[in-house]
């Protein structure tokens, strides 16, 4: 076999370390993946299942989450998830009919009138019902660890700029909301940082009070700056196009964005037939993707260094999307191991197909390229605020 002229090998050798630099994913492989994660939770009670998925989500972020202010927000999303757990453990304390016969603690009862007959409060807390309200509890949690997740490992900006033109101006509304908590986390611990080097609270209620204000104050200061520059950039203008183009273009992302509604509830819940399902869920999204391509032709915006999307980015999306597949396919063939039994009360058995789904959901920590630095002299360069578009016509 003849060997590699000059100009060939240098294209190998340049291709390859181009596979190590370090570059920031395509933030749209990163939320299907966790949104394929946040199916699989929603798709059982198991707590076995539910720990596996958030052991999962801890590990690929703390394997992959990049060196930058807005990737710090997953501790804020477990502490908001554990409070979600304690919170539907008292409300069935309190409120909840009691399940079971364990009973833990007898509390007193409370008689309420005849219209709220399906509550109660007070009463015994049996361990059954303790068990059932923390399942449901952890289930939500997990979900909100996906979605913490997606906002530690993607940046809201370059979401914002891979989004379909026709979907801009509803890209810019989310992703604003989007970093609201990611932002709220970084000022608080710099106002906190400040006030430790001078001396002042940061824990309590006086450390509250006094990182409250400035936290606001920066907030809204945030928003103005956001306003204005929306404004001055031209957000909101479009291309003119005919009547009947916009009413076929309302017609086909309605009725795809309802037909995939139908089609994800017919999925997951089992309520009808899955082929009918299925083929609601495809029609939907090719109208849906129809009434994108059609809407897209009004937007006036151009795209600088898109993000590509290479082999880890379906590494990725892939990934994530199987491990919710599977978990749905052992919904389907295996319910009773989906769902956590508390009469009688046992522990819950391991299904092997959707434990096996949601651990490729860890190939991300492996596939994925490593996040650029920071401050280095990086091809791939984060931008610090969303991407807004240049003015166009009126």
């Amino acid at each position: 076999m003849p060997e590699p002229t000059g100009a060939v090998q240098q294209g190998l050798d340049r291709s390859r370390s181009s596979a190590r630099i370090p570059r920031y994913l395509h933030p749209g492989a990163w939320w299907l993946w966790a949104i394929g994660l946040a199916v699989a939770a929603s798709q059982t009670t198991n707590p076995a299942l539910l720990m596996l998925i958030l052991v999962v989500v801890g590990f690929v972020v703390q394997a992959r989450r990049p060196d930058a202010p807005w990737a710090r927000s997953f501790g804020f999303f477990l502490k908001l998830a554990a409070l979600v757990v304690v919170i539907r453990v008292l409300f069935q304390v309190v409120l909840g009919e009691p399940i079971g016969n364990l009973v833990m603690i007898n509390l007193p009862s409370v008689k309420l009138p005849d219209w709220l007959a399906a509550l109660r409060l007070g009463g015994p807390f049996t361990v059954e019902s303790l068990v059932f309200a923390f399942c449901n509890g952890l289930r939500l949690a997990v979900l909100l660890a996906c979605f913490g997740a997606a906002n530690s490992l993607a940046s809201a900006a370059r979401l914002l700029k891979a989004m379909p033109p026709a979907l801009y101006e509803i890209g810019v509304a989310v992703v604003v909301a989007m970093t609201f908590a990611p932002q709220l986390v970084s000022d608080l611990t710099r106002i906190r940082t400040a006030r430790r080097l001078r001396g002042r609270p940061t824990r309590g209620l006086r450390g509250l009070a006094g990182s409250a204000a400035p936290v606001f104050d920066g907030a809204l200061d945030r928003a103005v700056s956001l306003a204005a520059t929306m404004d001055a950039r031209g957000y909101g203008r479009s291309a003119r196009v005919s009547v009947r183009s916009r009413r076929l273009n309302a017609i086909l992302t309605l009725g795809g964005m309802v037909g995939v509604c139908l089609g994800v509830f017919g999925v997951m819940q089992n309520q009808w037939a899955p082929g009918f399902s299925l083929m609601l869920l495809v029609v939907g999204l090719l109208a849906a993707m129809a009434g994108l391509w059609l809407g897209g032709k009004r937007a006036v915006r151009t795209r600088y260094r898109p993000d590509p999307w290479r082999t880890p980015e379906w590494a990725v999306a892939g990934s994530g999307l199987a491990a919710g597949c599977l978990v749905i396919w052992g919904a389907w063939s295996q319910p009773e191991a989906m769902a956590i039994v508390v009469t009688p009360l046992s522990w819950p058995a391991l299904p092997l197909i959707p434990t096996l789904g949601i651990l490729l959901a860890l190939i991300p920590a492996v596939v994925a390229p490593s996040p650029p630095v920071i401050g280095s002299s990086s091809p791939s360069s984060e931008p610090t605020s969303p991407v807004l578009p240049k003015a166009g016509p009126q």
